[in-house]
């Protein structure tokens, strides 16, 4: 039996999963096997813990037995436990005041990989969401082929995620909120079996843990923190993906949120965000690697290809090959990557809708015509 991992899950049981307080023995003793060991003179390591902690700290025996059934189903299941000790444990987590002492672990991916990324936004996203999340991961895929694609599987925007890294042959990992005895949602079960084999899942929590709403709240700092950027896709005003935007920057993380049509539901978040500088705005994959300074395969010489639109004035023809860059952008975004006035973009606009290059969508966006 490994001694560090059956004294780490029992070190959790006894903190009551207070983050910060078992961290904090965790680092003070060096392991939790040594806080064990000094479970009756915890003062003596930690000058400033309460009476409460210390009395909490003598009696291990419940926790023990729940590390030893725990033992034995990680075991059973090919899981692996990964202590904040660990070689393989994410090392971007150390950086993180509330990191877990402990993590399960059931995947083939690097956690420790040279990127990192996560993708999240609303459950309920819509088909413009799943075509930027869509654009986004191919993209990027042909700039930087070496990426690890966080999420939370849960509906919407992270299944999308998880789903298209795969299709992309990225690896993906999904944190849970709950044990690995369970998938939640069930509905993405044959997604999380795929993302064992390619990529894996992820959780703080051992075995017969459900997953509660507080939990969901906890898993968003260990997807902010085990990445090097947070992607938002799709937010309303309120939401899960702006409490991950949160955390990440105060783990001193980048951030990142694609605008959408102004008064659009699942747009306001975002919108929020990017206004409160709170995350910067991207519109590609190109946006955010420059931003990130991520370094890119070897691009291939610019070769001269036969325009699709032979017909198009510069100014026109301008307009249809950022579109086909970065397709269905709003107004003011294809003015700002143009640099041509609103008026003239408007009328411009105006002369490809009646070409048949273009039409437009709802909340101002253009979407070019193949």
């Amino acid at each position: 039996m490994n001694d560090d991992i059956y004294y780490t899950i029992a070190l959790t049981r006894m903190t009551g999963f207070n983050l910060p307080i078992a961290l904090q023995l965790y680092q003070a003793m060096g392991s939790a096997q040594a806080v064990y060991e000094h479970r009756n003179d915890i003062g003596d390591a930690i000058a400033d813990a309460t009476p409460r902690l210390r009395e909490s700290m003598k009696d291990w025996d419940d926790a023990l037995r729940r590390a030893a059934a725990e033992m034995e189903f990680i075991t059973k299941n090919n899981i692996r436990a990964l202590t904040f000790n660990d070689v393989d444990y994410p090392q971007r987590l150390h950086e993180c005041p509330d990191a877990p002492i402990i993590l399960y672990y059931k995947g083939t991916a690097n956690l420790n990989q040279q990127y990192i990324l996560n993708m999240v936004g609303t459950r309920r996203c819509t088909t413009y969401g799943q075509d930027l999340v869509h654009r986004f991961i191919s993209d990027l895929r042909q700039l930087c082929p070496q990426v690890l694609v966080v999420s939370g599987l849960a509906y919407g925007i992270d299944i999308c995620a998880h789903r298209n890294a795969l299709q992309n042959g990225y690896e993906t990992v999904g944190i849970l909120a709950h044990g690995l005895d369970q998938i939640y949602p069930h509905a993405h079960r044959q997604t999380a079996v795929e993302m064992v084999k390619h990529g894996g899942l992820l959780t703080e929590y051992m075995s017969q843990t459900e997953a509660l709403p507080n939990n969901f709240r906890q898993r968003n700092r260990i997807v902010a923190g085990i990445s090097d950027a947070t992607v938002l896709v799709e937010s309303a005003i309120k939401g899960g993906g702006l409490i991950t935007i949160r955390i990440a920057q105060e783990y001193g993380r980048d951030t990142f949120a694609f605008p959408g049509a102004v008064g659009m539901p699942y747009s306001e978040g975002c919108n929020k965000v990017i206004r409160n500088n709170m995350a910067g705005l991207i519109t590609s994959a190109r946006d955010f690697v420059e931003a990130m300074g991520w370094k890119t395969v070897q691009e291939k010489p610019e070769t001269v290809e036969r325009q699709l639109f032979p017909d198009l004035n510069p100014e026109e023809q301008q307009i249809v090959s950022l579109l086909q860059q970065t397709n269905d952008l709003q107004l003011n975004i294809i003015s700002v990557k143009t640099n041509l006035p609103i008026g003239q973009l408007t009328a411009l606009l105006f002369q490809l809708e009646m070409k048949g290059v273009v039409k437009p969508l709802a909340g101002g966006t253009y979407h070019l015509l193949y």
